[in-house]
């Protein structure tokens, strides 16, 4: 009887699982997709600094709230020590730049020359400058309100659109004569530029040549010349930007509405689409100061904000005439969205809940949510027009659909440094949405297991060793932990990006770029998956004419994944049960084990509900492969040993060794690209994409244990090197184990052995299971907790009887008296 019990527990379970899954497909129709009339890309310029740290949250924040279209690329200008120590990696896609604070030729100490340093430096190395054609450039202290598209603001080619800095009085006297040959096309513009990438190509040298020119014209420093309050050439990276574009011949269109300083007051029918708060602002006896938090690190602090200003309730109070309350109602978005963004960042950096607050719970709130819906520059005319041409815009001016990722892993160091790679890229990569690895681990294992900190994650009990079977197969945790996950997690995400642990991202991967829709999920060819077309099909399908060779990675509705997953997991075991048709002529697997049976279960269960896949070539590659188009690739899937000359990496050579917890560990490093003498351009391009996926591993290690502390290069050369001497003799250890055999001849079954030595499998699905109990300080506050709302209860019931006892007694409360009078 006793043996009885997991099973009819385990049919129970499915039973439960399988209740809300309906088997009814829906085909949709095919639709013609839109395309984005041009590309478009967003630039900000920052230090390695906390100062510009709690500016950049805010700006991504608003960006994404105000649906702004394109990738943005933060310009990060630093020094190597500097960013040795720069712990902000994580808060914007992000290009380093050479900092030219300190001018490498004359000394001068003057940082806001980064600013066209940066994107000379990024026209120069970016790949993303060769595939755009406008550019929007702002500062990272600015709230964005609305979308920013710049031929939706007027700007065309040669003529940009800016916003109007009237204090820039040099253009009108000998400073425009000293320095420009065109005085009289020398614009005050400034704050938001957005111009055609061709017009910007022209300027960027002029703009960082003419502002070291305006810089060391000290005779010329005076506030009667040029407008700046100090006297000091603060503002000479201005007057580059207007002299370099006079000098090459733009006309600006000005817009003085478009940009707003908070504390001022806006134009009566002008609903300003950008706050820049470079100057003091205040609301009643409330204020605030950027520059009074210089040194803030509010972003590393968990749960802390900005003091939050007066509520929109006061503010209607405070001020009655209704421009000056418009303006009062600007300043405070401008510091509650700051301040949102501080509390969701917070929040994916693994911050604990803050308590319940009156402030917080506003910014939870519907009314601050229509407060801040994203605003247009009076133009509702030419947004709606936007919204029947193209499809994107449309969304973005509307509103995005809501992404997550998902990625599975298990409790293992051979995972840790997978996920330690995946999640640096997914932090570069522009990606929107959250994202949860789901972690698939026994009760033991997770007891011992280190790397909780790694990433966002849901914890899943492990099915490597079947409850039933006993089979020991620890690919179908994918699919199990998918079917968890949506089980056990409410979710307003739309859709639902599901990658792989040993996978790099390189950009965003959004259901708008590939057209993915509900029926039509988006994925990458498996072409080896041949038992589409055989009898495996017709075995585990109804529709073998609907299987598809798909996997890698899947952007998916998330109505077809809740009707999806179910079918997955069954589909995967089916496979894998099916040991008569394992040999490689039916199921393509090379090692005819049934190793791929879950990518299988993948493909037979989307024929089940006749899914049709848009299939991608272009955005994921193995490195080592030629890529058909570099710069599409949005996805590096490591999962094959590829080498460049005599160099090569296979993430099996690492499976037994910790990465993570050992420091400064790193993989061998690959050639520098300059190392490339090939002159084939496929070639070439293999080549620097595979050191570009190696490189990047590395850099996201040493960049995990710089987060970890791990003592300074300086300080431990000597420990470095034992580290390295204990990996080498891992390998050698390892390679002797395996009687010298390469990594692509072993065993599947030595793998196997190794990876799926798990202890006490507890596939309880449940809620009541080890894998979601708090932690013993967390169930200590807990009983507490319990221990406190019992004594109130007790207190309540017995204050109810006395009061129940008087009131029988004829004696009433006197409270109740007091009301009778």
């Amino acid at each position: 009887m006793r043996a009885l019990i997991p099973t009819f527990f385990f049919f129970f379970l499915l039973h439960v699982l399988l209740s809300p899954l309906t088997t009814t497909a829906q085909e949709g129709g095919s639709q013609s997709e839109d395309k984005l009339p041009w590309r478009m890309h967003t630039l900000f310029s920052v230090e390695c600094q906390d100062y510009f740290d709690w500016q950049t949250v805010g700006l991504m924040h608003s960006l994404q709230k105000a649906n702004h279209p394109g990738p943005v690329t933060r310009l990060l200008s630093c020094t190597e020590d500097e960013l040795r120590r720069y712990r902000g990696m994580n808060l914007a896609p992000t290009m380093v730049v050479p900092s030219m604070s300190r001018h490498p030729r004359t000394g001068d100490w003057y940082p806001a020359i980064n600013k066209p340093a940066g994107v000379v430096h990024w026209l120069e190395n970016s790949q993303d400058a060769d595939n755009v054609d406008w550019v929007v450039i702002l500062d990272a202290d600015m709230i964005v309100r609305g979308p920013l598209i710049p031929w939706e603001l007027g700007s065309e080619k040669g003529k940009p659109v800016a916003a109007y800095y009237g204090y820039l009085k040099g253009c009108d006297n000998i400073l425009a004569k000293l320095h420009t040959t065109h005085p009289e096309w020398c614009d005050k513009v400034g704050g938001i530029l957005a111009m055609h990438i061709n017009d910007l190509r022209a300027l960027a040298p002029l703009w960082l040549s003419k502002t070291e020119e305006v810089r060391e014209d000290r005779a010329h420093w005076s506030t009667n010349i040029t407008g700046d309050i100090y006297g000091m050439g603060w503002i000479s990276e201005m007057y580059g930007y207007s002299f370099g574009a006079a000098e090459v011949g733009l006309h600006h269109k000005i817009n003085d509405d478009i940009m707003i300083y908070p504390g001022y007051i806006p134009r009566p029918t002008v609903e300003p689409v950008l706050m820049h708060y470079g100057l003091p602002f205040k609301v009643g006896n409330w204020s605030f100061s950027k520059l009074e938090h210089h040194e803030d690190g509010v972003v590393y602090d968990c749960n802390r904000l900005f003091p939050p200003p007066p509520f929109p309730r006061e503010v209607e109070m405070l001020e009655p005439d209704p421009n000056i309350r418009r303006s009062l109602f600007i300043s405070i978005e401008c510091i509650n969205t700051l301040n949102e963004g501080l509390h969701l960042h917070h929040l994916s950096a693994g911050c604990p809940r803050p308590r319940w607050s009156k402030y917080l719970s506003f910014l939870k709130s519907n009314r601050f949510k229509e407060l801040t819906k994203p605003k247009y520059l009076n133009q509702p005319a030419s947004y709606t027009t936007i919204i029947n041409k193209n499809r994107i815009v449309g969304e973005l001016q509307g509103r995005k659909p809501k992404i997550h990722t998902l990625f599975s892993t298990e409790c293992s160091t051979y995972f840790d440094w997978q996920t330690v790679g995946f999640m640096h890229s997914f932090r570069l990569s522009g990606q929107p949405g959250g994202v949860t690895r789901l972690l698939s681990c026994t009760d033991e294992d997770l007891k011992m297991y280190k790397g909780r900190d790694l990433a966002p994650t849901h914890y899943v009990p492990s099915m490597t060793q079947h409850p039933l079977t006993g089979d020991l197969y620890p690919a179908i945790n994918k699919p199990a932990a998918v079917l968890h996950w949506l089980n056990h997690v409410k979710t307003d995400a739309e859709y639902v990006v599901i990658l792989d642990a040993d996978m790099i991202m390189r950009g965003p991967i959004t259901p708008w770029e590939y057209g993915a829709r509900p029926g039509h999920p988006v994925s990458a060819p498996y072409e080896y998956l041949i038992g589409c077309d055989n009898v495996l099909a017709e075995i585990h399908t109804r529709n073998p004419s609907f299987c598809e060779k798909v996997g890698g990675v899947i952007i998916m509705h998330i109505d077809d994944l809740k009707r999806f997953a179910m079918l997955w997991f069954h589909k995967s075991l089916e496979v894998r049960a099916d040991k008569e048709h394992y040999a490689t002529n039916i199921t393509g697997d090379i090692y005819a084990s049934g190793w791929i049976s879950e990518m299988y279960g993948y493909s037979f269960a989307a024929a089940e509900l006749k899914l049709r896949h848009i299939i991608r070539r272009d955005i994921m590659l193995y490195p080592g492969y030629v890529p058909e188009s570099a710069s599409s690739i949005r996805v590096f899937h490591y999962g094959l040993r590829f080498s460049v000359g005599n160099w090569s990496f296979d993430k099996a050579d690492w499976r037994y060794i910790d990465m993570v917890n050992t420091c400064w560990a790193k993989f061998p490093d690959p050639p520098e690209a300059s190392s490339i003498t090939t002159g084939d351009p496929d070639e070439r391009a293999r080549d620097l994409l595979s050191i570009e996926c190696a490189k990047t591993l590395n850099t996201a290690l040493d960049l995990h244990h710089q987060r970890r502390r791990c003592p300074t290069e300086d300080v431990t050369e000597e420990k470095k090197l034992g580290d390295k001497v204990q990996v080498d003799t891992v390998l050698s250890d390892l390679n002797s184990s395996t009687g010298g055999d390469s990594p692509g001849e072993r065993k599947l079954e030595d793998n196997l052995q190794v990876d799926t030595m798990l202890s006490d499998i507890n596939f309880s699905l449940n809620t009541s299971s080890d894998f979601h109990r708090p932690e013993p300080e967390t169930r200590s506050n807990m009983r507490w907790m319990v221990a406190l709302w019992g004594i109130f209860v007790f207190l309540f019931c017995a204050t109810f009887v006395v009061l129940s006892g008087r009131k029988r007694a004829g004696l009433k409360p006197r409270s109740f008296r007091n009301k009778k009078r």
